[in-house]
This record gives structure tokens, sequence and C-alpha cells, in this order.
């Protein structure tokens, strides 16, 4: 979990379009952040696991 100042920061309009900085929506994490699901990849795959992202399907071997 990310402190509540850090993803505060980061809802913040940033000066320079470069600075933006992606979160996770769930958690706040900034590193594996999936772009077309607004999740980390940790959060991602505990919702897939659940069923609840649509559309998605865990494979399996």
């Amino acid at each position: 979990m990310a402190k509540k100042s850090v993803v505060a920061r980061a809802q913040k309009e940033p000066k320079y379009s470069t600075r933006e900085v992606k979160r996770c929506w769930r958690c706040g994490r900034k590193r594996g952040y999936l772009r077309s699901f607004d999740l980390c990849r940790i959060c991602f795959r505990e919702l897939v696991t659940k069923g609840e992202v649509p559309g998605v399907k865990r494979s399996s071997w």
C-alpha cells in the first residue's frame, strides 16, 4: 500500500505532462501498472482469479 500523501500527490495535475505517475486504483502501486485495466499486476491477478474482471480468463495448463 502506498502512503495516502503519495497517492494524493499523484492525483494532482503535474506541472509537466512527463511527470504524470499512473497508479493502481486499489493499492496505489506505481510499478507493474497495466494501463488498460488501471491496476497493478498483483491486484490484476487477484481480481482475475476471483473472476471479477470481465473478458479475462486465467489460463490453466
